[in-house]
């Protein structure tokens, strides 16, 4: 266990590693693409999905807006063309990326015969760099675009960096359905912090919750929501990040930190108890970032932290 005695920049390596290993086992026993179904929601918007994690897209006269792919083993993108092909007429005109996490967005590119493809500028250099399994998309935008198929109105938003610095937003106003792929999270605390930006994560949370014209969330994991979940996953994700800080304000370290939250404050949560401590450390890493302590690193003490591991912030990993 030496070599998980590291850092805290180093903490939220660890935590991918530590959990892509326990996600490796599980997907070795998984059988994908389980419970495929294809749900119409109001007039135009359809959901799809398997496996609990879902995508979704706008039916028009001229075509199809799709909104993300699904897991890579689980083909669910594949079997949605095909069901696709089978069901209309029309084709898939524009593939919408909500962000550049892979989980969503695999096989998308087996559209690029029929669709432009559409991301936050933000995304096409994840989507290089990380070579993602995914279309890459030829339409970048800044902050909001608006898609018009069929006399059907896509808007998309970016409210900045939250999970992600790429998330979008896509809203179909006049059926007041907004689907918020993994930020309608609600009691849920999966998995971590790791690539969030957590101050503008609970604004945004507040615009959306508030944002008109929606009766309807279709997040990308779990059942249909309402604006509600906004406001519930805000309130986890803000009591967190205040215990946390408070912590280490009084000069508590993470080992510490890491002892003295008790998932029992958050009893709403329970069913989370394996992401709990990765919750903990990724804020932690989050917050040494955002704040300048009064009593700085001394030069000495950051030479031995960068040629021992022995650092002020160091603590053991154990998921």
């Amino acid at each position: 266990m030496k070599l998980l005695k590291q850092s805290v920049m180093w903490f939220g390596v660890c935590c991918l590693l530590m959990v892509g290993l326990n996600v490796s086992a599980e997907e070795k026993k998984k059988v994908w693409g389980k419970d495929r179904s294809i749900t119409q929601i109001t007039d135009s918007v359809y959901r799809f999905g398997s496996d609990g994690q879902y995508g979704a897209y706008i039916l028009t006269s001229e075509g199809i807006i799709l909104v993300d792919g699904h897991y890579c083993q689980s083909n669910t993108t594949q079997w949605l063309k095909s069901e696709l092909d089978k069901r209309y007429d029309v084709p898939v005109k524009y593939v919408v990326l909500s962000h550049d996490h892979q989980d969503h967005i695999c096989h998308t590119d087996i559209f690029n015969d029929t669709a432009i493809t559409v991301g936050h500028r933000n995304l096409l250099p994840h989507i290089l760099r990380e070579k993602r399994d995914s279309a890459v998309p030829s339409v970048l935008f800044n902050d909001e675009m608006d898609i018009v198929l069929g006399g059907v109105k896509v808007v998309l938003m970016f409210f900045g960096p939250t999970h992600s610095d790429n998330l979008i937003q896509v809203h179909i106003p006049e059926e007041k359905v907004l689907i918020a792929i993994d930020m309608a999270k609600g009691k849920s605390i999966f998995p971590d912090y790791r690539d969030m930006e957590v101050n503008n994560t609970l604004e945004v949370l507040k615009k959306l919750a508030n944002l008109p014209d929606v009766d309807i969330v279709l997040p990308g994991h779990g059942p249909v929501k309402t604006q509600q979940n906004f406001i519930e996953n805000g309130n986890y994700i803000k009591a967190l990040r205040d215990g946390v800080l408070d912590l280490m304000v009084e000069g508590k370290s993470l080992d510490e930190i890491r002892k003295l939250i008790k998932l029992e404050n958050f009893d709403d949560f329970k069913h989370k108890e394996r992401w709990f401590d990765t919750n903990i450390v990724t804020m932690y890493h989050y917050l040494y970032r955002y704040r300048e302590p009064n009593n700085r690193i001394t030069p000495e003490e950051a030479t031995e932290c960068r040629d021992t591991r022995n650092c002020r912030t160091s603590g053991e990993i154990n998921i």
